[in-house]
């Protein structure tokens, strides 16, 4: 099992990122949607780490012609999705799982989807239930509520589904099976989780819009969609570790350079300069998504701040705010976030097993908790518990304590060069 140990910094930084990783969401998009041109897409700065490696790997072998050259990658799609030969490996990635399982529902023939030990844990009946619901042949273990799943493809029924819960890959699904469908289909959430797919989607050439009240109207293309030509902006839930990083460390900054500035993506700065931390965005393009820098400054010590809304917006980074709120003066408090149950940990008892082994105060909820600001100034030992988003965290709050993190090949799902951006600021071994 490989570990890391991180050292405490010594003085205030400024740190410029032109290397965060590429967006992770987009990426696996990428894979997935060139699946439904008829022309090759171009992709250029895609993430180059497991679980979107996975993604182009499936869609390669549904039948795609991948081509990588330099820093662009041209995905020739089937004249139709065949059916593999193999189970289809998505690693770790709940994303890559439940849209692949929307897509290939509504595509004839027979696909199995697995993934690791965690991504096994992981619920998938929040796609296979409204999927079934439209006529898909869904199966897994704990009546398809666990992978690997066995998906039997057919064209599916339009549907009209209130989502119960505001998940993007949930939302995804359903729109990747609705564009096979006879007729119009409606989708609706409470609250709008990340929009990338409705972006790249309109992009391409469907015809999918909100309407008055709130309801997606997903309109089947009657022909192939255009192809994709992208460049991946960086992954602004990457880059927030080290915007973590400027809001500990006192008179630090960090610059993240050509980032997405999509609003539902961003929320996590927002919560930064409710704490008082200086934010500045700089919009440079605005095609498939808003791109651009952002400036992270701490001048003060963090406020402690209460989040009980626009918890889709926020879910990725919920652990990292979580190191601020361990530092800020007074109690934080997070509500209405059980989603963090699901993640590729229980994100609630990871962060807060964690938090407690470095001498801060907490309690916990069924969904969310209190964290009693301090100082993270001992040592300690810290499990991941096999989450990249929780070992990156916990490696940031090594800036201020010296901190060993074990079961970090989880950070090469996401963030392959995170420790090497993370040592142009302190001190980073492999550990044992």
């Amino acid at each position: 099992m490989s570990s890391i140990n991180v050292y405490k910094i010594s003085k205030p930084f400024d740190l410029t990122c032109e290397d965060i990783a590429p967006d992770k969401s987009i990426s696996h998009r990428c894979a997935i949607f060139s699946l439904l041109s008829d022309k090759p897409s171009k992709i250029k700065n895609f993430l180059n780490a497991e679980d979107t490696l996975n993604s182009l790997n499936i869609a390669k072998q549904l039948g795609a012609d991948i081509q990588i050259s330099d820093d662009e990658i041209t995905i020739t799609p089937p004249e139709r999705i065949a059916e593999p030969k193999d189970i289809l490996d998505c690693g770790n990635a709940g994303t890559g799982m439940r849209l692949y399982t929307g897509l290939l529902a509504s595509q004839e023939g027979l696909f199995i989807l697995t993934g690791d030990k965690y991504l096994k844990s992981r619920p998938m009946k929040r796609v296979a239930e409204p999927l079934r619901s439209i006529g898909a042949q869904i199966d897994g273990r704990d009546n398809g509520n666990l992978a690997p799943l066995c998906i039997r493809g057919k064209q599916l029924k339009p549907f009209r589904y209130n989502s119960p819960i505001d998940s993007a890959q949930v939302k995804s699904a359903l729109i990747l099976s609705a564009l096979q469908s006879s007729g119009k289909s409606y989708y609706k959430e409470a609250l709008l989780s990340r929009d990338h797919t409705e972006r790249m989607l309109r992009g391409m050439g469907v015809d999918i819009q909100t309407n008055g009240d709130g309801w997606i109207e997903i309109e089947p293309p009657t022909s192939a969609l255009k192809p994709l030509n992208i460049t991946v902006p960086a992954d602004p839930s990457s880059g927030f570790f080290f915007a973590v990083a400027a809001a500990i460390v006192p008179s630090s900054k960090t610059t993240l350079k050509n980032i997405s500035l999509n609003p539902t993506r961003i929320e996590a700065y927002k919560v930064l300069e409710r704490m008082g931390i200086e934010v500045e965005y700089i919009l440079k393009d605005d095609r498939y998504e808003p791109i651009g820098d952002i400036i992270v400054t701490s001048t003060q010590r963090p406020k402690a701040v209460t989040i009980d809304s626009n918890i889709a917006w926020l879910i990725d980074e919920l652990p990292a705010l979580s190191i601020v709120m361990a530092v800020a003066k007074g109690k934080s408090i997070v509500k209405n976030a059980k989603e963090l149950r699901v993640k590729e940990s229980d994100r609630i008892k990871s962060v807060l097993t964690g938090l407690d082994k470095l001498g801060i105060n907490s309690i916990e909820y069924s969904d969310g908790y209190e964290i009693m600001g301090g100082e993270l100034s001992q040592s300690a030992t810290i499990d991941s518990f096999g989450d990249h988003r929780v070992a990156m965290s916990f490696a940031i709050a090594g800036l201020l304590s010296d901190i060993k993190i074990k079961d970090t090949k989880c950070i090469e799902t996401s963030f392959p060069n995170f420790t090497n951006i993370l040592q142009q600021i302190t001190k980073v071994e492999n550990g044992n």
